[in-house]
């Protein structure tokens, strides 16, 4: 393991301007997707649609990562070429999902725990020496019906840390994702505290298994109510109360924060992101690792069509470049015309 290649990717990563496209989904998820617009999901269109997201002309101005499932990075283009070499002659970094999914925790309530651990450090090893430089891991973390417990949070805080140290040993930036859903109709206030407890577990168990803070990137939920909860706060108080957490609990020396969208519009994780960069400056780059925020107006666009493959590139750039603005505090809903 190389320090200054860990910190340098992950910098990387976060450059002004850049978050990170997350297109990791499983092959049950991705069918869901397409099933969505009205695909089938096979080898082909998948490898189809993949290729359409990280081949957009332009994208590398915008986004600097792409997230893949395993399936992905196994996949070639039509000269042979691997996915993730494309990728890198295209200036977008090549990244994993390496985990194995969140099941069922053992004497709760229904909470999850995430698993893959077992053959990580093989899987790392077999991933960098791909192409890939970073990883991504997902925590899942419920709020209702006295959920989540001490457990479930403290469960899922050491698996992150596993992972981020076996990581880190072989080579890849960990993005450390500890996602509190917005599913309930719990309020702000009771995500802030839920968050709260989910990033103080979190980096404890990082110092404790000797994480280099440097060479990782944070990507927490936004501190929002419930989509349930009959009072929706405000885009500036979204961002006022999730600076406050992560000021109180993020440490200066992770090099950047790229927020998932957990299920929020398009446009409004857009605005979220741009209420948190507007006239302030942080000790980290805030930024986005956004799935469908990204993807789904070039996924309904596309809809299977060989004939709307530009059209929906110029949807996936529009929303990379909103996001990229937001991530400097010059967005305005003004420009989505």
């Amino acid at each position: 393991m190389s320090l200054q290649e860990l910190e340098s990717n992950a910098n990387a990563l976060v450059a002004p301007g850049k978050g990170i496209l997350a297109a990791d989904e499983s092959t049950g998820t991705i069918k869901k997707r397409l099933a969505s617009v009205g695909v089938e999901s096979t080898d082909e269109t998948r490898r189809g649609y993949r290729r359409l997201l990280f081949t957009t002309e332009g994208l590398s101005q915008f986004v600097s990562g792409m997230i893949c499932y395993d399936e992905t990075v196994r996949q070639n283009m039509p000269n042979g070429t691997s996915f993730p070499a494309a990728m890198r002659e295209l200036g977008i970094i090549p990244g994993i999902k390496v985990d194995t999914g969140a099941k069922e925790l053992a004497g709760s309530d229904g909470e999850k725990v995430t698993e893959g651990l077992d053959g990580l450090r093989d899987r790392v090893a077999e991933y960098y020496a791909m192409g890939c430089r970073f990883a991504k891991w997902r925590a899942v973390i419920e709020i209702g019906n006295a959920k989540p417990s001490r457990t479930c949070l403290e469960a899922n805080a050491h698996a992150l840390a596993r992972y981020a140290r076996l990581c880190q040993e072989g080579g890849l930036v960990p993005i450390v994702e500890p996602e509190v859903l917005m599913d309930g109709d719990h309020d702000i206030e009771t995500c802030y505290a839920v968050t709260s407890e989910a990033l103080h577990q979190v980096f404890a168990q990082l110092y404790r298994q000797n994480v280099h803070l440097e060479g990782m990137l944070l990507k927490p939920n936004m501190v929002i109510s419930g989509k349930g909860c009959a009072t929706q706060a405000d885009v500036e108080t979204v961002a006022t109360r999730t600076l406050e957490c992560l000021y109180r609990h993020v440490p200066a020396a992770v090099p950047g924060i790229v927020f998932l969208s957990g299920g929020q519009s398009d446009e409004l994780a857009s605005a979220h992101l741009n209420a948190m960069n507007a006239g302030r400056q942080h000790p980290w780059a805030m930024s986005f690792s956004y799935g469908r925020a990204l993807q789904a107006p070039a996924l309904k666009t596309w809809s299977g069509k060989d004939d709307q493959v530009a059209a929906a590139q110029a949807k996936l750039l529009h929303r990379a470049k909103m996001n990229s603005l937001a991530t400097k505090g010059e967005y305005s809903a003004a420009l989505e015309g």
